[in-house]
């Protein structure tokens, strides 16, 4: 049976999907299978689907279709609610038999009165048998001054109240009270929140039924250009339409002199201009486009008039990106439809969702509610669960990653992600001006990021002196060494080799060659490796293995496929995969000869003379090193045979072929290049990597930084 948890509210907009999803990811570390339900739909106008349950059911490790999630209608309760409760338990019944743990996520309080919703949702839960995440709302609700989804805060003893109601309605149904979330709750009085809550509990539910309180994050309710323009009925004539997804964070009404409208810029604000004044719409792009004033997030032109041909080819000159949205209402009307504007967390929003699940990680003892759900870890490891795990293991190494290539979006995605899940510190190179102005209009939160000029000029020098003195034995001076020293690459090498950063990841934007190259000139190999080589992390369905090397050799000799087969073993342990080392060739043990065999089965017997603690076996056949049967067959006798998990190609061509073929046909996730046999960590990408390939790479350099530091007490 599943282990499922039914995630409710008492009332509407507690922002309980965020809790949701925060449990969804966090239920995913644990298990394989991992399902999700929502008993009673609502219906998106615009998309005929429920937006909440399609973002959930979106979730990487949710391999259900959204058919198979959903309960009943709302209109079906209304009908015959007995009837509509015998079918709710029916289709959760079915996704539970294919899942090892569910989320469960009641209803939104579209069109009847709480406390009756809030009882038939505790009626299902008792019915499915599944403990109740109960979340507290801790803001006014609607009418209530609210302005872009932001509201006033409750009093501690008002959350009390509601709780003290919703446990009367619990125990009345029968449900089982699992936790509690305060969502929303005021930042600076989460204690008092915490305590409140917790005095609303009988004396024999207190100690046992966890209370947590998530802050407020403006952010997360704000709405999007793209929600304003839909509310406004409006027409985008200017900008990228692609930041139609930034989020605005305030109102401005610029009607008035624009030496008057200037200072009433904020952060993230819509800027509401009437359509005829010209002079007010392009001062307020210049100061978006100045240094000197805040970026807002779009502009909405109202009163339906239509810009002259002038201006119209003025802003077209301009090229500018930010979004401008005309509208036929007037200025009440328009202000009045932007301010009512509620944001909403979707898949179309990364930076919320990255966002959601930073504030639920912080603020939630992950960890105790899985414990309370005895949900426990199991021998299969998805693709999935060793990126959570790479995740975990990186933020307790709290390393310092730099990233050369600030120029990439794919690096400024990736970079807002590893900081709002505080993955590692990290900095970015690039022009900080170009850089933070790129960021903001993408949307993206890089404000805890180091953005660092490669023509600063005190490390510039600082730089070209220290790789002056390393190539010194090649002639190369000072004065030459600052020309080479402003490339990124070698900048960013400079500033892990002296220990300015932990570790470097690069190569969204340049060749491997050109990424690794400094690292070969500054860095150097660890005492007792002689060559700098690579693995794959191959993530099958159930079971991660290690490909070496795949990237870096063409044809190594034997001593050099000793030095790959005893790296990858260490890469092995680093990222807890127990190695067995398979020494691949095409002919196993003694069946077959030839001089490529010959150079397998003698680096096999140097790794037995260099580490004999270490499990090796060559020459071996793929076949023979990963399949039981074939391994019973050819070598009955091996410890390695059929249970190998650590796989040494002879050359870079069977490797580079072998990984690419079991990633496409296997449906494997592989995760690297990881570079191996630097005395510091330098990680390469490939340039169409994804944002969470760089997240993955940054990860991974993070925890070899973290090993090579305790390597070093």
């Amino acid at each position: 049976m599943a282990q499922s948890i039914y995630i409710t509210a008492a009332e509407g907009h507690t922002g309980k999907s965020t809790v949701a999803l925060g449990v969804l990811d966090a239920l995913s570390r644990r298990v394989p299978r991992v399902g999700i339900f929502r008993p009673i739909v609502r219906i998106d106008e615009d998309s005929d689907r429920d937006y909440v349950l399609e973002l959930l059911v979106n979730h990487e490790s949710v391999s259900l279709d959204y058919d198979d999630c959903v309960g009943v209608t709302y209109e079906d309760v209304h009908r015959d609610p007995d009837e509509a409760l015998a079918n709710i338990v029916a289709r959760y019944k079915a996704v539970e038999a294919l899942c090892d743990a569910v989320v469960v996520l009641g209803s939104d309080y579209t069109d009847v009165a709480g406390p009756a919703e809030f009882g038939f949702n505790a009626r299902i839960a008792a019915n499915l048998g599944v403990p109740v995440l109960l979340v507290l709302g801790g803001r006014e609700g609607p009418g209530t001054g609210e302005e872009l989804g932001l509201s006033a805060a409750r009093e501690p003893d008002d959350m009390r109240q509601v709780m003290e109601q919703a446990i009367q309605e619990l125990h009345s149904e029968h449900a089982h009270l699992l936790a509690v979330v305060a969502n929303r709750a005021e930042a600076a009085r989460s204690a008092e929140i915490v305590e409140a809550i917790q005095s609303a509990l009988p004396e024999n539910e207190g100690p046992r039924v966890p209370v947590w309180a998530i802050p407020e994050d403006p952010f997360l309710v704000a709405p999007s250009m793209q929600s304003i323009l839909n509310a406004v009925d409006g027409t985008m004539i200017s900008g990228d339409s692609a930041l139609l997804r930034r989020e605005a964070l305030g109102v401005v009404l610029a009607a008035m002199s624009m030496e008057n409208v200037l200072p009433r810029l904020t952060e993230g604000a819509v800027v509401m201009v009437p359509g005829d004044r010209s002079d007010v719409l392009l001062a307020v792009l210049l100061a978006h486009a100045s240094d000197n004033f805040p970026s807002i997030s779009g502009i909405i032109l109202n009163g339906g008039f239509e810009l002259p041909e002038p201006v119209q080819r003025l802003l077209n000159g301009l090229k500018s990106v930010t979004p401008i949205i005309a509208t036929e209402y007037g200025s009440y009307q328009t202000a009045v439809r932007i301010t009512r504007t509620r944001g909403r967390l979707a898949a179309e929003s990364p930076r919320k969702y990255d966002s959601a699940l930073a504030l639920f990680e912080q603020n939630v003892e992950v960890d105790r509610l899985l414990d309370l759900l005895q949900v426990s870890t199991t021998g299969v490891v998805t693709p999935l669960m060793f990126e959570y795990g790479l995740i975990e293991r990186a933020r307790q190494a709290r390393r310092h990653i730099v990233l050369p290539e600030g120029g990439d979006d794919r690096i400024l995605r990736a970079a807002h992600i590893l900081l709002a899940r505080e993955v590692a510190r990290i900095t970015i190179l690039g022009e900080p001006f170009e850089v933070r102005s790129r960021a903001i209009e993408l949307g993206l939160d890089i404000s805890r990021a180091e953005v660092l000029s490669p023509f600063d000029p005190v490390l510039t020098m600082r730089f070209a002196e220290e790789y002056a003195r390393l190539r010194a034995h090649r002639g190369m001076t000072v004065e030459k060494a600052r020309e080479v020293v402003n490339d990124v690459s070698y900048f960013g090498t400079l500033m892990v080799h002296l220990g300015l950063a932990d570790g470097m990841v690069s190569g969204a934007a340049h060749t491997t060659a050109h990424t690794i190259r400094p690292g070969f000139e500054i860095i150097k190999t660890r005492p007792g490796v002689n060559v700098v080589s690579s693995v794959f992390l191959m993530a099958l369905a159930d079971r991660v293995l290690v490909y070496g090397d795949c990237a870096v050799i063409p044809d190594p000799d034997s001593p050099q496929l000793a030095d790959i087969a005893i790296s990858s073993a260490e890469t092995a342990t680093q990222f807890g995969v127990e190695p067995k080392i398979a020494m691949l060739s095409y002919s196993t043990g003694t069946s077959g000869s030839g001089a490529d065999v010959e150079k397998v089965r003698a680096a096999t017997e140097l790794v037995r003379e260099r580490r004999p603690d270490l499990e090796v076996e060559g020459p071996i056949q793929y076949d023979a090193a990963a399949d039981a049967a074939v391994a019973a067959a050819k070598l009955p006798e091996s410890k390695v045979a059929g249970r190998a998990t650590v796989f040494v190609f002879p050359d870079l061509n069977t490797g580079n072929n072998t990984y690419k073929a079991v990633q496409r046909s296997a449906g494997a996730v592989a995760i690297g290049p990881v570079l191996q046999g630097l005395n510091k960590p330098i990680n390469d990408l490939s340039r169409g990597a994804l944002v969470q390939d760089i997240v993955n790479t940054v990860a991974i350099t993070a925890i070899q930084a973290g090993a090579a530091a305790t390597n070093e007490q």
